[in-house]
């Protein structure tokens, strides 16, 4: 049973451009949810509805939403009994009355220009453009940055490329037509059910790069929070996650190449292995690295050689403290905040043989698209036919 704030749905405010739909999902987020919302309703883009769906919270996250609520009509709570984080943006996704839909998480900050530069990037596009993803950085619980994300992108029909690249990253990063949304199904809830909840997003984002082209701004305007506790610390469920999803999205697409489908794998196995020893869990742990050794041996050489690294570099530093008898010092760190200025990322260092390893899959990325393109002409006939007729 669905319950809203509002015995009717609030008007929505108009400004120039298309509605966007901000949808949140938000279990036990007091203590972050306040932020959340006003990095959301600070936008530059003003044409907004800000849809928290409140996933059966037991703390004071209701409460929260509707306080900062009485300072922006935009707000709008919606309260459902707990089901995870697909069935709560699949929630937020129905009843959104935009054009776009935006998700965030409830712990997440986004730049303030962040919604502006999207809807400008995909209203430029035709609607076989669905959606346009941004960069992001990694903050803590004091909203300081530890480190960037990887300076990744790609834009176009990169299916193959994202299997391997995973380039979105988080779930506060995409901004989606609503109506295609839709028509993939929204978010997988089974995932949840399954007890590893966690890569939803990438599920999604993967049946997305299959069917219709994703544009890129590449500037780091999410702040994409990690500490422990969060969905993203919960590292066994998210290894064995990803390992699913892309399981699931090669069994759903056979017309992929063995070369594509075996980079996907290796790239995918590589992430679990590092989950999966975040979680200690030693088993599974040697049963991905023996896989890996398998396709990669070179890979399980890198990894004992900076292991050897990092504990040399960690003896280096407590003989150092030791001769000064001082703690290291704190690092000062920058906040994820208004003053942050965006801009373009680097391209990441890339030897000869990661180059050919990403040109190759970009040629696999073509040959589907073009596998892709007779149909969505038909589709675009069809539309025109129907417009016309009407």
């Amino acid at each position: 049973m669905l319950f809203s704030s509002d015995t009717d749905r609030r008007d929505v405010r108009h400004f120039n451009g298309p509605l966007v739909s901000v949808v949140i999902p938000a279990f036990n987020a007091s203590r972050y949810i306040e932020r959340t919302l006003r990095s959301a309703g600070r936008q530059t883009y003003r044409n907004l509805e800000i849809i928290v769906v409140n996933d059966g919270s037991t703390d004071d996250t209701a409460r929260v939403v509707e306080q900062v609520a009485l300072a922006d009509s935009r707000i709008r709570l919606l309260s459902t009994p707990n089901r995870g984080v697909a069935a709560a943006r699949n929630t937020g996704i129905r009843e959104a009355a935009g054009r776009f839909v935006a998700f965030l998480d409830a712990d997440d900050l986004w730049h303030h220009t962040k919604i502006e530069k999207q809807v400008n990037a995909l209203n430029r596009l035709t609607p076989q453009w669905a959606a346009v993803y941004v960069l992001h950085y990694i903050i803590n619980s004091d909203d300081e940055i530890l480190r960037s994300c990887r300076p990744d992108v790609a834009r176009g029909y990169i299916f193959a490329r994202h299997l391997t690249f995973k380039y979105v990253g988080n779930g506060s990063a995409l901004l989606v037509r609503r109506d295609v949304a839709l028509e993939i199904g929204g978010f997988d809830s089974s995932y949840a059910a399954a007890g590893i909840g966690g890569c939803e997003d990438l599920d999604f984002e993967l049946k997305l790069a299959a069917r219709y082209q994703i544009e890129v701004i590449p500037e780091r305007l999410v702040g994409y929070r990690q500490y422990p506790g969060n969905m993203s610390s919960n590292h066994l469920p998210m290894g064995r996650g990803a390992l699913e999803v892309i399981r699931r999205s090669l069994a759903a697409n056979p017309q992929l190449p063995q070369y594509a489908t075996r980079s996907a794998i290796n790239a995918t196995q590589k992430y679990a292995f590092w989950e999966f020893r975040q979680a200690r869990n030693t088993y599974l742990s040697l049963v991905t690295i023996w896989s890996i050794l398998k396709s990669e041996p070179s890979f399980v050489v890198r990894l004992a050689l900076e292991k050897c690294l990092r504990l040399r570099q960690h003896c280096l530093r407590l003989v150092t403290a030791t001769a000064t008898g001082r703690d290291p010092p704190r690092v000062n760190r920058s906040k994820f905040d208004q003053q942050i200025v965006p801009s373009s990322v680097e391209r990441p260092d890339e030897t000869a043989q990661s180059r050919r390893h990403l040109m190759q899959l970009t040629e696999v990325d073509a040959e589907l698209h073009s596998t892709l393109e007779p149909v969505a002409d038909r589709l675009g006939q069809v539309a025109k036919s129907q417009t016309r007729s009407s």
